[in-house]
Order: C-alpha cells, then sequence, then structure tokens
C-alpha cells in the first residue's frame, strides 16, 4: 500500500509538469506560427491582458472553437480538446 501511495502521490506532483511540456510542444506545433506573425504574440503581455481577463475558460473555447481569423483547435482538428487546452494553459 505505501508504494501504490507514493505512485499516486508522485503522479499528482509530475502531472503539472507533463501537462506543461506537452502544452509547450502542442503550442510550437499547432500555434507558434501564427502567433509570432500576428498578434497576439507569446509573451506579449499588453495584447494578452485583455484575453486573460475573459478568464481560462474564454480562452480555451476560443481556442477550441476558433475566432475571427484563428481556426479551430490551430487549424489541427485531429488535437484533442485536452491537447488544446493545454496549450492554452501554456
Amino acid at each position: 500500500m505505501l508504494i501504490a501511495g507514493f505512485a499516486a502521490g508522485a503522479a499528482a506532483l509530475l502531472a503539472p509538469v507533463v501537462y506543461a511540456a506537452e502544452g509547450k510542444e502542442i503550442y510550437a506545433k499547432a500555434c507558434a506560427a501564427c502567433h509570432a506573425a500576428m498578434p497576439p504574440k507569446l509573451g506579449d503581455k499588453a495584447a494578452w491582458a485583455p484575453r486573460i481577463g475573459t478568464g481560462v475558460a474564454a480562452l480555451q473555447a476560443s481556442a477550441l472553437k476558433g475566432k475571427n481569423a484563428m481556426p479551430a483547435k490551430g487549424g489541427n482538428l485531429t488535437l484533442s480538446d485536452d491537447a488544446v487546452k493545454a496549450a492554452v494553459e501554456y
């Protein structure tokens, strides 16, 4: 039981790290090309502030469904919803 408890605890601690790593990878593959050329650009706090102000759920919805010129799921409809959400959180 001790080993099972340790494994569960370790998994819980590592989950955010794995999720962040996946988000970075998904962002690089599906989002970075457009966000490097068009606003809002990664790291542009002023451009992201009003969007972040709407909340994570709204940002995720935009990424999942598309908004204005941004296609749903960054144009990669094979991405899972969780993968897209990880990219948004990244």
